[in-house]
């Protein structure tokens, strides 16, 4: 499903009701262009600096999100959001917010550990829920810079993400 930006604000608000401590973590790879969005939206809210700290840890995970299974064990969340490239067969810049037993039958880029069972291990340490916000792609080759549909989709999602959390 292509979600428009209130339904995805609605879901992403739905889904964080009851939330107390939230972990964002952006996943991707600078070298394969689109792959990249997770990250660069993580990064961008890194330099908003509105949100609060002690209630929402983000994170830049690159291609390696189970190397910060212990960082976001230690936070202690109550919801955690995945935000990867994700292969969901619709236009570029499209956006889904995915359970994780929905991940295993979706392709996602360039990291070593299949997401689901990343978000199997960390509902067992943390007990969070946690939801995927995955990005259609256009270009994953290799190659620095995100194509000019996901850049536009990064500026949205960031905008929307930091109202969403802001109100936390």
């Amino acid at each position: 499903m292509n979600w428009e930006d209130g339904d995805l604000r609605s879901a992403l608000r739905s889904w964080l009701r009851g939330a107390e401590r939230v972990v964002v973590a952006g996943i991707g790879s600078p070298l394969r262009r689109d792959d990249y969005i997770g990250v660069k939206i993580v990064k961008d809210l890194e330099n908003l600096r509105a949100l609060p700290r002690d209630r929402i840890l983000l994170i830049e995970c690159g291609t390696v999100p189970e190397n910060f299974t212990k960082t976001i064990g230690n936070f202690k969340p109550t919801h955690i959001l995945l935000i990867d490239a994700a292969l969901l067969n619709l236009p570029p810049g499209s956006t889904r917010l995915i359970k994780p037993d929905e991940i295993g039958g979706i392709a996602v880029s360039t990291h070593t550990l299949p997401l689901n069972i990343l978000c199997r291990y960390l509902t067992e340490v943390t007990n969070a829920k946690i939801a995927l916000l995955g990005v259609q792609p256009k270009d994953i080759s290799l190659g620095e810079g995100m194509s000019e549909e996901l850049t536009k989709t990064a500026a949205r999602l960031e905008r929307l993400i930091m109202d969403i959390l802001s109100m936390l």
